[in-house]
């Protein structure tokens, strides 16, 4: 009978949708499986080939789970508010709220035609007032512990996208959707307190099942760093400049300080500036940089010296110049530095440039040619009372005296800023607060969420910053929820990150209005067991919903520390050119055109064979029709089937065999060796030219996770019982994994020359034996001098002549 992959996988999508088979069941009786794939953001184009490799890849695991007898939760929704669909809005003169139903359809569609197992009947979208009523809840919660904040800050804005981004979503000095230059504005902005959880967010890291990489792009960007805060006091004055660095063992070599362009000491001290219009042009020049041009490394280093005060070197007592450079922020540490130019290249760059002194202050370098940075272990010089002392000795030394003289203290530093929380866009949650001018800042009663968008024809955003939000009277004017006064409504909205920050949760019990999840289903379902998304979210996104979850985490709301228990990354899948797809360069593949002509089963097989998991690969058409040509060759197994209920002397070592390598392999995401165990299996069979019920049953059942429709329909058609998705995983018996043979291979002086097959439990010896009664090293080695033979057992015997 000939295969229809259109009209069978059709029939079994129905199916299932119809059955509900894939629908996580309620009871909490059973061990549960809670798998998760990152939620797509529904873009206008709809899905691409990449897409599915890592919902197929977890598609597997949770249909080997199921097979294995867990209550299995593997859901699906869409991260629907943002810039792309409120600038294809804008562009196209239709609402977001339209643009992203559109979207939604479409991407579900696509979905459900690749045969995910996924549990829709949990389908969440973070557009929807029932999802981000909870959202604003967790906001106001956040804001009663002061977790949230509104300050004066210089942010990242984008004048294309007309909105204020965070440092993570700022890419080489440009905007990550729109590629346009960052410039420098001040907003008054809602701050999160990430910072508060920073320790916490690198120590847990203990806790979880995270592949190194992953492990370490947090830390990094967390940025944890050892050191003391060291005062140098301004000249006739009580002001300091307070300082971190993580050296206080060079302090004997700072000869310079700088300070930020915007730092406030240069109004509080305007009157003895002698050169402040000089200051006040340079901090004008800095505000058109983005933060990414200020501290480029390899920049040319600009600066203007401060004529009007110095600051006092607390070790050495001198006076020390003071400088502004656009490389120092007011948003990292202090706003302010200490110059050490003989062990810092930017500070030795700096110096050389403005002429200001060089001091070696550790030893083993020529400061003169160029700043000793490589000196961790080095001996200090120059340095009074730690002369003679190693660096982790000196660091130690100096910070007691910092300590104990009241010059400085001990402090932990971290990269890590405060998460920039507003955004002056429409289409994203509205902030639940409003402003009273007699109780400042109030949340919105949470009786009253959600806060839902107001209904407007017109969203687009304004020129000078303010949200589209801002010009809706009806709905910014309103009143205090404390005292009944008129106040204004936050026009500002929450950023992207926000829905997706706690979706997770939400699955768990996802039409709950009572709370964004029963503690019951929470206690069942946390953490998620196994997360897999992209290597470009395991900076931000992972951060960000760690940093929710442990706020959560600490008022009662969910029942574990850390969020997801694995976290596991996929690579992309390149254009055949080995370039990353994109429509500009012309490679873009079309999964609908796949699976039309194709089939969803040859497209999921195909990605998972296609190589490492982890690692980016490029798209082969070639592989991609071999794999149909295997699929193909299964489905007419169909021909050679026998009855039998047991399996075959032939074939019951290959079956065991495989059982165990695909049940590894699954689990470990090595897909693609785990199909050629597949393959090799279906080469055996051949060879044997026939196999039975039980052996065939076996076999589609392994291959069923990489392809369900055709295995469900040869289920059906070989008149199993009931449906295949709702049998046992086979299992395996150690015995049979032993061979009884082996295949050597024969070496002359390295090179092969020819293979054995000879017992699994032979000796040394007799592999030995059995190389030199070989025909052809007989003939090889023929006159020839036999200097020694060396036996790998079961793999090798090398024979060297002379």
């Amino acid at each position: 009978m000939e295969y229809n992959h259109s009209k069978v996988e059709k029939k079994w999508q129905d199916i299932w949708d119809e059955k509900g088979s894939f629908y996580a069941t309620e009871s909490t009786d059973k061990e549960k499986f809670y798998a998760l794939v990152e939620f797509p953001y529904p873009s206008g184009q709809g899905l691409h080939v990449g897409h599915p490799r890592p919902y197929t890849a977890l598609d597997i695991v949770a249909r080997k789970r199921r097979l294995e007898g867990y209550n299995v939760l593997y859901p699906m929704g869409w991260d629907a508010f943002g810039l792309p669909t409120e600038n294809y809005a804008i562009k196209n003169k239709i609402h977001p709220a339209v643009v992203t139903k559109n979207n939604i359809a479409r991407f579900k569609a696509q979905l459900k035609s690749l045969g995910m197992s996924f549990d829709w009947s949990r389908e969440i979208n973070t557009t929807d007032p029932d999802y981000y009523k909870w959202t604003q809840w967790i906001f106001i919660q956040l804001f009663n512990k002061g977790l949230a904040y509104k300050k004066e800050f210089p942010i990242n804005w984008c004048p294309s996208c007309k909105v204020g981004l965070a440092n993570e979503e700022v890419v080489g000095g440009g905007c990550e959707r729109c590629g346009s230059v960052v410039e420098q504005k001040v907003k008054n902005q809602w701050m999160l307190k990430i910072t508060e959880y920073a320790e916490r967010l690198i120590n847990d890291l203990d806790l979880v099942d995270y592949i190194e990489r992953v492990k370490i792009q947090q830390k990094n960007w967390i940025g944890r760093s050892e050191g003391a805060e060291v005062d140098f006091h301004i000249k006739g004055s009580d002001d300091i400049f307070r300082v971190f660095t993580t050296r206080p063992d060079t302090l004997y070599g700072a000869t310079y300080m700088v300070m930020s362009p915007e730092h406030p000491y240069i109004e509080k001290y305007a009157d003895q500036i002698e050169n402040m219009d000089e200051l006040l042009q340079y901090r004008s020049d800095a505000a058109k940089k983005s933060e990414f041009e200020r501290t480029e490394l390899v920049k040319d280093k600009t600066g203007v010296e401060v004529k009007g005060f110095v600051a006092i070197n607390p070790v050495t007592k001198k006076e020390i110049p003071v400088w502004i450079s656009d490389y120092v922020m007011m948003s990292y540490g202090t706003g302010a530095i200490m110059a050490v130019p003989g062990h810092d290249t930017r500070d030795w760059e700096f110096a050389k440039k403005f002429d200001l002194p060089i001091v070696e202050v550790v030893s083993g370098g020529n400061v003169d040619e160029a700043a000793y940075t490589d000196n961790a272990d080095g001996v200090l010089v120059n340095s009074e009372m730690i002369n003679g002392l190693k660096v982790p000795e000196a660091k130690a030394k100096i910070t007691d005296f910092l300590v104990e003289n009241g010059m400085g203290e001990k402090k932990v530093n971290y990269k890590l800023r405060d998460w920039v929380f507003s955004r002056q866009r429409y289409w994203g949650e509205p902030i639940p607060l409003v402003y009273c001018e007699t109780c400042g800042w109030v949340p919105v009663k949470e009786e009253d969420l959600p806060l839902t968008l107001p209904e407007v024809d017109n969203y687009e955003p304004t020129d000078n910053g303010e949200s589209p939000l801002a010009h809706i009277h009806d709905w910014v004017n309103t009143t205090c929820p404390a005292c009944g006064k008129d106040a204004k409504r936050e026009t500002d909205t929450m950023p992207q990150w926000a829905g997706s920050s706690w979706y997770f949760l939400r699955y768990c019990d996802p039409h709950n209005n009572e709370a964004l999840a029963s503690q019951e289903m929470l206690d069942y379902w946390g953490p998620v067991d196994w997360y897999n998304g992209g290597m470009e979210h395991t900076t931000l996104h992972l951060l960000y919903s760690r940093f929710w979850h442990k706020f959560l985490f600490d008022i009662g709301v969910v029942p574990t520390a850390e969020p997801y228990q694995k976290r596991t990354s996929h690579g992309m899948i390149l254009g055949e050119n080995m370039e990353k797809m994109s429509k500009s360069r012309g490679n873009v593949v079309n999964p609908d055109e796949i699976i039309t002509e194709f089939g969803a089963d040859t497209l999921r097989t195909y990605e998972m064979f296609i190589g490492d998991f982890e690692k980016s690969v490029p798209w082969s058409m070639n592989s991609l029709k071999g794999c149909k040509r295997f699929l193909d060759r299964v489905w007419k197994l169909q021909d050679i089937v026998e009855d039998g209920d047991a399996y075959s002397e032939a074939l019951i070592k290959p079956l065991h065999k495989t059982i165990k390598k695909v049940s590894d392999d699954f689990e470990n995401l090595k897909f693609n060796t785990a199909i050629a165990a597949l393959m090799s299996l279906q080469n055996d069979i051949t060879k044997v030219g026939k196999l039975n019920k039980a052996e065939l049953k076996t076999f589609i059942t392994l291959l069923n996770p990489v392809a369900p429709h055709q295995t469900e329909e040869m289920w059906e058609q070989l008149g199993f019982e009931g449906l295949l998705n709702e049998t046992t995983w086979p299992t395996y018996e150690d015995k049979y994994l032993v061979d009884d043979e082996i295949e050597i291979v024969l070496q002359i002086n390295g090179k092969v020359r020819d293979k054995l097959v000879i017992s699994a439990t032979s000796t040394r010896e007799e592999m030995e034996a059995f190389a030199m009664a070989s025909e052809r090293v007989k003939a090889l080695t023929e006159g020839k001098n036999i200097v020694k033979v060396i036996c790998v057992p079961k793999k090798l015997v090398n024979i060297v002549v002379k």
